[in-house]
C-alpha cells in the first residue's frame, strides 16, 4: 500500500501535524485500517476511496476511529491535488459530507476544508471542575470572556480558555486519567486556548482519547472553536488565526474563516508539506 506522509498546517517548509494518507480503489476493512494507523503512529491517518463523484473517507488514530479530523483532511486534499491536479474534492465521512479544496504552490500545497456544522453549549460546572483538576488549573486561571464549553465541528471537544500564555505553555496532565474521561464523554480532543488578540489565538490540543499526548495542529478543534466564538458573539471580524504546536517545537498555523450564520460550516485553511521517508 502506498501510504503518504504529509504534515498539514505547516509553517512553510517546517512544522505542521503529520498525517498518513492512503488513497485506494476500495477501503480496507476497519480492522486493517486500525492496524495501519497504529503502525504509522501519527495522530491520524486518512483512508479514501472513490465514491460517486467524490471520495469516501474514514479516519483512524493509533487506538480508535474518529468521525472527522481536520489536519488529515488537509493532508488528504494535498495528496488528491498532487495525484489528480488542483481542485475541490467532495468527501463523504461517517456522519457528514464536506469538501476540501487544494492547489499546488511551489514545494507545498495550499488546502482548505469546509467543516461539518458547528454547535456549542456551556460546560456543566462539575465537569469543568473535573477537567481543571486533571490539568492542575484553578478557576482563576481561566479567561472569563471564553467560558469552558462543549464544542462540536464534526467531532466533540472540550475547551478551556486560559488568561495567561505562561499557563498554556506549562500544560501537563495525567494521560490515562484524562483518556478515561475523554472516552467516557466521547471527546476527540481537549482544546486549551489563549487569546493574544481577539483574532490571534495560541492553542494546545491533548488527544489522549486517540492515544496521543498532544496534537501540533488540530483542524477539527479549530473549526469547533471558531464556531463557539461565533456563538459567543466574539469580535472575530470574520476570521481568526491559530498558532499551535509551538510548545512542542512543531509550530503550525491555521486560519479559520467564520461566516455569520449560526451553526454554518467553518472554512479552515493552511499549507501542507510532503514529508521525506
Amino acid at each position: 500500500m502506498d501510504i503518504q506522509r504529509i504534515a498539514a498546517f505547516s509553517e512553510g517548509e517546517t512544522g505542521g501535524n503529520p498525517a498518513g494518507v492512503l488513497i485506494a480503489d476500495a477501503l480496507p476493512s476497519p480492522a486493517e485500517m486500525q492496524r495501519i494507523a497504529a503502525e504509522i503512529g501519527f495522530s491520524e491517518t486518512a483512508f479514501a476511496a472513490p465514491q460517486g463523484d467524490g471520495w469516501r473517507v474514514r479516519y483512524f488514530s493509533p487506538r480508535i476511529e474518529v468521525p472527522f479530523c481536520g489536519h488529515a483532511t488537509i493532508a488528504l486534499g494535498a495528496a488528491l491535488a498532487l495525484k489528480f491536479g488542483d481542485g475541490t474534492f467532495p468527501l463523504t465521512l461517517n456522519d457528514a459530507g464536506i469538501s476540501v479544496q487544494a492547489a499546488k504552490a511551489g514545494g507545498t500545497v495550499s488546502a482548505a476544508l469546509q467543516s461539518p456544522p458547528t454547535r456549542s453549549r456551556p460546560a456543566p460546572p462539575e465537569l469543568a471542575a473535573e477537567i481543571l483538576a486533571l490539568f492542575g488549573y484553578g478557576r482563576d486561571d481561566l479567561d472569563p470572556a471564553i467560558p469552558p464549553a462543549l464544542i462540536h465541528g464534526g467531532a466533540d471537544h472540550f475547551v478551556l480558555a486560559l488568561k495567561s500564555r505562561r499557563h498554556l505553555a506549562a500544560m501537563a496532565y495525567d494521560f490515562e486519567a484524562t483518556r478515561a474521561v475523554m472516552l467516557r464523554e466521547g471527546w476527540a480532543t481537549i482544546l486549551l486556548a489563549f487569546a493574544e488578540t481577539p483574532r490571534l489565538f495560541h492553542t494546545r490540543n491533548p488527544f489522549a482519547s486517540g492515544g496521543v499526548y498532544e496534537d501540533p495542529a488540530t483542524g477539527a478543534a479549530t473549526a469547533a472553536f471558531a464556531g463557539y466564538l461565533r456563538d459567543l458573539g466574539w469580535p472575530h471580524e470574520g476570521s481568526i488565526e491559530i498558532v499551535q504546536g509551538e510548545d512542542m517545537g512543531m509550530r503550525s498555523r491555521l486560519h479559520a474563516d467564520i461566516p455569520p450564520q449560526p451553526g454554518s460550516a467553518i472554512r479552515v485553511s493552511g499549507t501542507a508539506r510532503i514529508m521525506q521517508d
